[in-house]
């Protein structure tokens, strides 16, 4: 069952990769879950949909941030955009150019939560 757990959730990011509604680099971290990236000359702010992590002054809020910069920052990311929050910034699943998806890699490294129902739109 894990085996065909784990081919069902590979097909499904490997097809999400070709959904993405831009690609850019990230020009900015600015917590585990909030980042920039470069979309027709200008930063976007873009919240990964889905995931909470700690802010800064909590618990590991600053270990979050370093670990979402560790996978993205500097790197070209493919976005599939969900809408905006109630702060407008693009809700997206951030995409590495290998397939990885950044929202679930940070949940699976235990730095935030994920939640069911995309809690922070409109």
């Amino acid at each position: 069952m894990l085996r065909f757990s784990t081919a069902l959730i590979s097909i499904v990011l490997a097809s999400s990769v070709f959904a993405a509604d831009f690609t850019g680099p990230v020009v900015s971290v600015l917590d585990g879950d909030t980042i920039e990236v470069l979309h027709n000359t200008h930063p976007e702010r873009i919240r990964l949909s889905g995931i909470d992590c700690p802010e800064k002054g909590q618990a590991f809020g600053k270990r979050a941030k370093q670990a979402a910069s560790a996978l993205v920052f500097g790197s070209d990311v493919m976005l599939d955009t969900k809408g905006q929050d109630k702060y407008g910034r693009t809700l997206a699943d951030v995409l590495l150019r290998n397939g990885t998806n950044v929202n679930y890699e940070l949940v699976k490294e235990g730095w935030c939560w994920w939640y069911r129902r995309p809690w922070s739109l409109r």
